[in-house]
């Protein structure tokens, strides 16, 4: 198991910068609609597979602008953690990990889901930005589990998981819609190390 690398700084606007090796990941500000409006574009016949069947309307300024002001507004509220994964003249979006379904109270748990830019498959940046925001999650807001899932056809998401401490814990017929199909999943999670 590999063990947390970033390092985290707030900005002016009280959001959480998480800082790696190559890469800054944050929240994107609404003003910053288009760069992942160019992310989704340049990668949408490749998603297509791993991801919900998308409207039209995903794919334009308008969307994002409204996706990122909520965005922002869950970050502040801890209930969900949308980062986008950006080159480090924060020019460029690599790939997106996101938090989800953050719950508090006796589960203390959220869902871990992401995507990397075709271009930038097999570089590590998954990788490494799941390492970084991990510690984040665990760290500063003090959950318990992570847990990811992925379709049995995916075996680099499954070897991904593994290689960063995920423990497999069962599988899910049908568990989610995926591209219009309703798709098996392998159910994976990660422990807060301090908690073991």
């Amino acid at each position: 198991m590999t063990s947390f690398r970033g390092r985290f700084r707030s900005t002016s606007t009280s959001l959480s910068v998480i800082e790696s090796e190559r890469m800054v990941i944050r929240v994107l500000d609404p003003s910053q609609a288009e760069m992942m409006v160019k992310f989704r574009n340049e990668n949408r016949e490749f998603l297509t597979q791993w991801e919900p069947a998308r409207s039209s309307e995903y794919y334009t300024p308008a969307f994002w602008q409204v996706q990122l002001r909520m965005a922002l507004r869950q970050f502040r509220e801890q209930s969900h953690l949308s980062f986008s994964m950006l080159n480090k003249a924060e020019t460029e979006v690599l790939g997106v990990c996101n938090y989800s379904n953050i719950v508090r109270g006796t589960f203390q748990s959220c869902h871990l889901g992401y995507a990397t830019a075709e271009k930038h498959q097999s570089k590590g940046y998954m990788a490494e930005a799941i390492n970084a925001s991990i510690g984040y999650v665990f760290n500063e807001l003090k959950l318990h589990r992570v847990m990811a899932n992925y379709m049995p056809r995916n075996a680099r998401s499954g070897d991904l998981l593994a290689r960063l401490g995920f423990t497999v814990e069962g599988k899910a017929s049908q568990y989610l819609q995926i591209n219009g199909v309703w798709e098996d999943h392998v159910l994976t999670s990660r422990i807060n190390p301090k908690d073991q």
